[in-house]
């Protein structure tokens, strides 16, 4: 079998729900969040995953165990953690702007949090991890680190994450076409 990286992003929490940059904030997923862990489960059901890898924060783990990656089946991956926001952290988008015009993770600073060029370097880990083990790997972890890990394995920079919106609780397929690395599946 082809090597291939299924991409989960965790369930909701109240601030992905309300829109606010959730990096080292440790929040819990929210009722509906866990409803969307849960039905998870049967769509992954009936694939079988070489291996299973997950984010160290609670609604990555919490997500992948809904769905039934439970106990020593999940490893936990510091590189998976969501792109370190700074001083940006449990603020929206919006709000950021009336102070920087434009403001935008993928082509501004991140006051305080990482650049993108070490959130491409910890993608780029990721991804060598998951080719080196070869068969299927379930990743379970964030809507700007999956983005940026994407972008990554389609030898792009970070910023084309932009163009990828990514809800929560979906799967994403990442594999090769052809021997060129290739998105299969996006946000379902």
């Amino acid at each position: 079998m082809d090597e291939q990286v299924w991409l989960v992003r965790h369930g909701e929490t109240e601030w992905s729900r309300d829109g606010l940059h959730t990096s080292v904030t440790d929040l819990p997923l929210t009722p509906k969040g866990e409803e969307q862990g849960a039905a998870l489960r049967e769509r992954l059901a009936d694939t079988s995953f070489h291996a299973v890898v997950s984010s160290p924060l609670q609604r990555a783990r919490n997500t992948a165990l809904l769905a039934g990656f439970a106990g020593e089946r999940v490893e936990i991956d510091a590189d998976l953690h969501e792109w370190r926001y700074g001083e940006y952290e449990g603020i929206g988008t919006p709000q950021i702007q009336q102070t920087v015009p434009g403001w935008s993770v993928w082509t501004h600073e991140v006051v305080g949090g990482e650049t993108s060029h070490e959130v491409a370097a910890r993608c780029d880990r990721v991804i060598a991890r998951c080719r080196q083990r070869g068969g299927r790997t379930l990743l379970v972890a964030h809507g700007h680190l999956l983005r940026a890990l994407t972008a990554r394995w389609v030898d792009e920079p970070v910023a084309l994450g932009r163009h990828l919106h990514l809800d929560t609780a979906t799967v994403s397929v990442l594999g090769d076409d052809r021997g060129a690395p290739a998105i299969a599946q996006w946000n379902g």
